[in-house]
Order: C-alpha cells, then sequence, then structure tokens
C-alpha cells in the first residue's frame, strides 16, 4: 500500500486578508492574531483530504500531531498513523523540517503540504528531492510551481499519483523576503527544486514578472480605465504593475506595488488597506475591483490578494471586477483562475470573463 505524508503549517495564509503579505515571524503571527485572522491552512486541508477520500484510493495516511495534520484527518474521516512530537499551539519553521525528516525514514511516497512558499522552502531544505512533494495552496504568496491550483485539484493530483503513478518533474521553489515584500518591494530567491508530480492543467506554474516593453501597453490600459472610472465610486486596485500604471494614470505616485488601494474621485483614498477596511467602505459608497493576473499562473482572485475575500467579491459581484492584462501576458497565460475560500463563488467565475488588454480593447478569455 502507498504512504501518503501531510504536513500541514497551521498558520499559513493567515496575514492574507489583514493586509500582512504573510506570516514569517513570531511578531507577524501575533500581530495578525491582533487584528483577527483566522487560520486558513485547516480548512483548506480537510477540503483536499475529503477529495481523496471520496475518491477511494488507498493509501496509509502518516501526519504530524493535532493542527499539523492529525486534526484536519480526523475532521475530513481518514484514520492515520501520527508521529513526531510538537507544542500545540506554538508551531515553528523546525517542526515543519522535523515532520518532513520522519517522514522520509517513514518511507513515504508523496508528501502533501499545506502552506505558502515559505513552508515548501523548509521542507526541501529538510529533504530536498529525496521524495515527491506536492503543495495545497494555503499560503498568502505562492510563486513556487509544485503547488496545485487549488485544494481540490490537490487531492486529485494526489489521487492520480498514488493510483496511476504520474511521472515526476523537477519543479522551482520559489520565496519572498517578507519584509521587503511589506515595503513594497518584490525580492524573490529560487530556494531549490523539488520532485513534483507532472500534471500540467491541475498544477501551477512559477510566478513570472512583467517584461520593460510591455509598459506602453500597460499605459494604453490605464488611460482607458481611468477614463471609464466615475465619481462617488471607489475603486480598489489590486496587486501588480498593471494595476500600478492605472494609479500613476491618475498622478498617484506612492501607491502600494504588492497590496491593495481604494481610489475615490481620481484620489488615493487609502494605500495597502485590508479587507475590515474594504468592507466598511462597501456599506457605504458602490466598489468596482481591478485586478490583474499572475503572470503564467493566471490567478485573478485568490493569491496574493486576500484582502479581496470571497465576502468582499460577493458583496461586489462579479460584474464589478474588472480584469486588465497586457497582450503578452495574454499569451503566456491562455486561461484564467480563481482560488477563493468559497467553491461556490470560484465556480460562479467559471466561463469567460471581460479583459482589458488596451486602449479601448478588449477581449474574453475563459475563467477555468
Amino acid at each position: 500500500m502507498k504512504k501518503l505524508g501531510l504536513i500541514i503549517n497551521p498558520i499559513a495564509g493567515m496575514g492574507g486578508r489583514v493586509g500582512l503579505k504573510g506570516t514569517d515571524g513570531a511578531d507577524t503571527v501575533a500581530k495578525a492574531l491582533e487584528l483577527g485572522a483566522d487560520t486558513v491552512s485547516p480548512a483548506r486541508a480537510v477540503e483536499t483530504l475529503g477529495g481523496l477520500k471520496r475518491v477511494g484510493v488507498e493509501f496509509e495516511l502518516i501526519t504530524y500531531p493535532a493542527e499539523m495534520g492529525a486534526a484536519e484527518a480526523s475532521e475530513a474521516g481518514l484514520e492515520a498513523r501520527v508521529i513526531g512530537h510538537i507544542t500545540s499551539g506554538k508551531t515553528t519553521a523546525e517542526d515543519t523540517k522535523h515532520a518532513a525528516r520522519e517522514m522520509l525514514e517513514q518511507g513515504v511516497d508523496l508528501i502533501l503540504i499545506a502552506g505558502g512558499d515559505g513552508t515548501m522552502s523548509d521542507v526541501i531544505e529538510a529533504i530536498g528531492t529525496q521524495v515527491p512533494i506536492l503543495g495545497i495552496p494555503t499560503g498568502v504568496k505562492m510563486h513556487s510551481a509544485a503547488f496545485a491550483n487549488t485544494p481540490q485539484t490537490a487531492g486529485e493530483v494526489a489521487a492520480r499519483f498514488l493510483s496511476e503513478g504520474l511521472p515526476l518533474r523537477e519543479a522551482e521553489v520559489m520565496d519572498i523576503d517578507e519584509e521587503a515584500y511589506r515595503e513594497n518591494r518584490l525580492v524573490a530567491k529560487l530556494k531549490g527544486y523539488a520532485q513534483v508530480p507532472y500534471e500540467p492543467v491541475m498544477m501551477q506554474a512559477t510566478k513570472e514578472g512583467s517584461t520593460g516593453y510591455e509598459l506602453a501597453d500597460q499605459k494604453a490600459i490605464a488611460r482607458w480605465v481611468v477614463e471609464s472610472m466615475e465619481r462617488g465610486r471607489i475603486y480598489a486596485l489590486g496587486p501588480g504593475t498593471t494595476t500600478r500604471a492605472v494609479a500613476e494614470e491618475l498622478g498617484i505616485y506612492n501607491s502600494t506595488l504588492l497590496g491593495v488601494d481604494l481610489i475615490e474621485n481620481y484620489k488615493l483614498l487609502a494605500r495597502d488597506t485590508n479587507e475590515q477596511h474594504i468592507l466598511e467602505v462597501i456599506e457605504k459608497k458602490p466598489i468596482t475591483i481591478i485586478v490583474s493576473p499572475i503572470g503564467r499562473q493566471g490567478f485573478i482572485l485568490g493569491r496574493g490578494n486576500q484582502q479581496l475575500s470571497s465576502v468582499i467579491i460577493k458583496r461586489v459581484g462579479k460584474e464589478n471586477v474588472w480584469v486588465l492584462a497586457t497582450p503578452n501576458k495574454l499569451k503566456a497565460t491562455h486561461t484564467l483562475k480563481v482560488d477563493t475560500d468559497d467553491a461556490k463563488l470560484d465556480r460562479e467565475f467559471r466561463g469567460y470573463i471581460r479583459v482589458i488588454t488596451g486602449y479601448r480593447q478588449t477581449c474574453m478569455i475563459k475563467v477555468v
């Protein structure tokens, strides 16, 4: 019988909705809790495990205690062999590394990892490419190519690997400097490579940045967006260089590249805001969300912009979500994706959505 390892980073993703852009470090976790952050990883891991259970693939599940896997396995209705020791409520990166090493010793065939880029980096630091791994996306930032597109597809890929023996490929594991990220600077580093199941449709690609020659297209997009803006309506600008071009077209040069800004009457209303503040604004005025897909990955919601939560998106409405993308970015992306914490909402976005690609230019792109 195949052996499946499960490691959950219970704090991964907590900083997203409250605008902290990650949870590296005890001080950041404490700040996230102070701001009212909720856990993300446990529920998304249970979603993956539930899918695995429904498929009916036979495997032995090996995991770590309490919130690092045992609790989630129990909630999903799966029996698990629990190894290792942790101090519940005070898990660290070292716990993740110990778990990975012990699962290597147990001879697992695949390790499911619920976390973000930092969690994935900890695992490959501990075991390198000795065991195939598969990421359940739960972090704020997920630039690595070792993650499935969604928790559901993580379960599907794991089931196919365990039952059919999917081939393996080397995937880049990236991580960014969170302190630089909070200062509006994106500093990404290659941490290493992982062996992951090869499934080109259900696995995400490594994030790709914008190129210099896209600048003219971004300015053309921004010009039309600004012309389309209405007074009395709030515009929430998501992260990215294409959305930042909108702020610059308005003469706003202190916008955040990696957070969410609010614009009202062509002026900056709030810089680098969070879910709670956006919810307060929604109660008073109409709002339009403006986002751009992550390069090569195609995610427009649910990656890097968790401040725009499912609660907010449902209140705003799909019809008030504007998507901006240069033609060059769309060539590499082909389709768009949504991965919020609400599966029903994700399904509502399926189909075609209008994408602004230039001045008075749009095209219809499929959301899968």
